[in-house]
């Protein structure tokens, strides 16, 4: 469980395929705090740490989670969101993060206002995900409350640090993003669903 606050940006120093799997491995200020078995979010995707080296670790995605997220886009010198797992007592600065990414989204806008950013996002109408003006929402593991919500496309506003201190500084028009809808709004919509089925 995760709280959406990026704790810090890590490089990708080596991607090595294993089969149907992709071995990640990251250069980060937060490695020494790591231990093997640990749970990290990693662009908001929940991977265990299988190996420490200095001042780098190693985790590793299968092949559904590379299907399903954009980690099968990661290059060398790449940055991500990095988040460790949530202690139970800690304050929820975010929301409820679960660290299973729902689908991608592409990003269709980037609109500079007054020292902040507008970033729209569109995400496939095949699914039941939805978001709702003033909700939460995860983008590459980052806690973000909607300002627009559309049918299958929503915006929100990035303020200077978070721009900074996350890798929205290399989002890119037409880029995937990795998505995580609200778990009580995918609840609450799966209940409605089937009441009305």
């Amino acid at each position: 469980m995760f709280t959406g606050i990026i704790e810090s940006l890590g490089e990708v120093i080596a991607l090595k395929k294993d089969k149907t799997n992709l071995h990640i491995t990251i250069k980060s200020k937060i490695t020494e705090a790591l231990k093997i078995d640990q749970s990290v979010a990693h662009n908001g995707v929940c991977l265990t740490v299988i190996k420490i080296n200095n001042n780098a670790y190693t985790v590793t995605a299968i092949d559904e989670t590379l299907t399903k997220t954009n980690l099968n886009k990661l290059k060398v010198n790449d940055s991500v969101n990095l988040e460790r797992a949530m202690k139970l007592g800690d304050r929820l600065d975010g929301h409820i993060v679960q660290g299973h990414v729902d689908q991608t989204g592409k990003c269709l806008a980037i609109e500079e206002q007054n020292g902040s950013w507008i970033f729209t996002f569109e995400y496939n109408e095949g699914t039941d995900n939805i978001t709702i003006e003033k909700g939460s929402v995860t983008i590459n593991g980052v806690s973000l409350t909607v300002l627009n919500s559309n049918k299958n496309k929503f915006s929100v506003a990035i303020i200077p640090y978070t721009y900074m201190h996350t890798n929205f500084s290399s989002i890119k028009i037409n880029d995937l993003v990795n998505l995580e809808f609200d778990v009580i709004g995918k609840y609450v919509a799966k209940l409605t669903k089937s009441y009305n089925n």
